[in-house]
């Protein structure tokens, strides 16, 4: 998400533009100021408001800073500073020019399968990255035994100038943390090892697996574990069956396939016992097979995925405004009961957290977070994915977006809540540069009715649907009654059974 104009004074930083908002904190792109003109670019990860009121979050995001400040190496994102500005707790961090693994493969679907010896030098790259910090230990020698726990396309980050880092040890675990800080499974589940989905202690053979899992679905341009409900996926992760990826790319080898199916075996102890084991297989098995790569050969490759996704929004766009789509938003709020009737057995920052995984398991976009609050949407599509998945139809997000919105109900009642939601099907002018609708959108069309049902709903403790979507789910919802919305217009509303 961008946020262009005035830079804004933080501290002893001005933030430049805001990159993202996750539910937890805001990534800024900032730049730093020193002796004779000197000026840096850089990156400030910023703490959302009130969250610096929560100690559990506190807790990690300083454990974030003392871990990742451990790990000076090539391929990991160097943290500079951890400070304080105006009671907002930051992190100021390398700023890497380029795209996320999840957006460059997302981007280079059109232009065929990823080519293997590009796929193969990312994956040595991080496992750099990864045996470096597996190895690690303290000034006296001691092992620090860090676990990253969230390896994923979405942490493993590309410079134009085909640079590979690691990045976000916002969950990692380290020996120095208090053990009750390793209690709470955190991460994204499609990418868990079936050790961590089960709470079990972890060490390095945790994230060789989840590795396994992001070669395999770069390879064959397929998700692997991923299911329609976080509970199947749960499942899958667990049983660990991985198809052949020769069935889905026959021009892989045979060494090539049983390096990726070692990495994903179930049973650790049949994994490679350190990713720096694994690297050197995979190092032996590019030269046998010659899938030479450079770091330049990956910054030639970006400049084509650029320059080809470029061309596609202008072909598509040309002089006239975005074409309409469809999109299915849901605004949902938590509320702690009165003093007088109960205590919230969980914070609103925990709550976000695993309403965040639910609607990220749904292939769910959040467009605004914050605590105890989000905005999510699901833009259809009209046509197949370039990975021959099916589109996301009208009825197919609503029904997700039903799914979701009764998971993070009960998500909210056991952790001693009340939620308020509202869903609204509607269409938007999609923007390719920024993913948002034009100026303004946050108080118009479905994501305005969205916000508005979800207002409404808190006095009678019901999910609201429009009679539009309803149709698109027969049987699913309840009629509620003609509602005046606004002056004399009125809609017909429906509640989710």
């Amino acid at each position: 998400m961008s946020n262009k104009g005035a830079p804004q004074q933080f501290g002893e930083y001005h933030l430049l533009e805001k990159i993202a908002t996750g539910g937890m904190a805001e990534v800024w792109r900032a730049r730093a100021y020193g002796m004779a003109g000197f000026e840096k670019i850089l990156v400030i990860k910023k703490v959302l408001e009130n969250l610096g009121k929560d100690p559990e979050f506190v807790r990690l995001f300083i454990d974030e800073a003392r871990i990742s400040v451990q790990l000076l190496h090539v391929n990991i994102v160097q943290v500079f500073d951890l400070g304080q500005v105006d009671g907002s707790y930051y992190m100021a961090m390398e700023y890497v020019h380029g795209l996320d693994l999840a957006r460059m493969m997302s981007r280079s679907k059109p232009m065929g399968p990823f080519p293997i010896a590009l796929a193969l030098f990312m994956m040595a790259e991080v496992l750099k990255a990864l045996q470096f910090a597996h190895e690690r230990a303290d000034e006296d020698g001691n092992a620090l035994n860090i676990v990253h726990c969230d390896i994923s396309p979405q942490n493993i980050l590309v410079s134009y100038a085909g640079e590979v880092k690691i990045t976000d040890f916002g969950i990692s675990r380290a020996a120095f943390q208090a053990t009750g800080a390793h209690d709470v499974i955190r991460g994204k589940y499609a990418y868990m090892s079936p050790e961590q989905v089960d709470g079990k202690p972890l060490d390095g053979r945790s994230d060789v697996f989840s590795l396994g899992i992001v070669l395999y679905e770069l390879l064959t341009g397929r998700r692997l574990f991923k299911a329609k409900s976080r509970d199947e996926t749960l499942a899958r992760v667990r049983r660990a069956e991985v198809p052949s990826p020769r069935g889905y790319r026959p021009d892989l080898s045979e060494d090539l396939e049983a390096i990726v199916l070692k990495s994903l075996a179930a049973n650790r102890d049949e994994r490679y016992a350190t990713a720096g084991e694994m690297l050197e297989q995979l190092a032996v098995l590019m030269v046998r097979e010659q899938h030479r790569a450079t770091n330049n050969d990956l910054a030639a490759y970006m400049k084509d995925v650029i320059e080809n996704a470029g061309k596609g929004r202008t072909e598509a766009r040309g002089d006239r405004p975005a074409p309409p789509a469809s999109v299915v938003v849901l605004a949902v709020e938590a509320t702690p009961p009165p003093r007088s009737l109960a205590t919230p057995r969980v914070t609103l920052t925990t709550l976000t957290q695993e309403w965040s995984s639910t609607v990220g398991d749904a292939d769910g976009e959040i467009w605004e977070s914050e605590e105890g609050s989000l905005l999510v949407a699901w833009v259809c599509d009209d046509k197949p994915r370039a990975d021959g998945s099916p589109a996301i139809s009208l009825k197919d997000a609503l029904e997700r977006a039903v799914t979701v919105c009764l998971q993070m109900q009960k998500t909210a009642t056991r952790g001693g809540y009340r939620m308020c939601a509202g869903i609204a099907p509607g269409v938007a002018r999609i923007h390719a540069e920024t993913g948002r609708p034009g100026e303004g959108w946050e108080l118009a069309g479905p994501f305005y009715l969205a916000r508005w049902m979800m207002n409404l709903s808190a006095h009678r403790g019901r999910v609201l649907l429009t009679e539009v979507g309803a149709r698109q789910i027969p049987g699913k919802t309840t009629p509620l009654g003609r509602i005046c919305i606004q002056g004399n217009r009125y809609i017909n509303l429906h509640e989710v059974a």
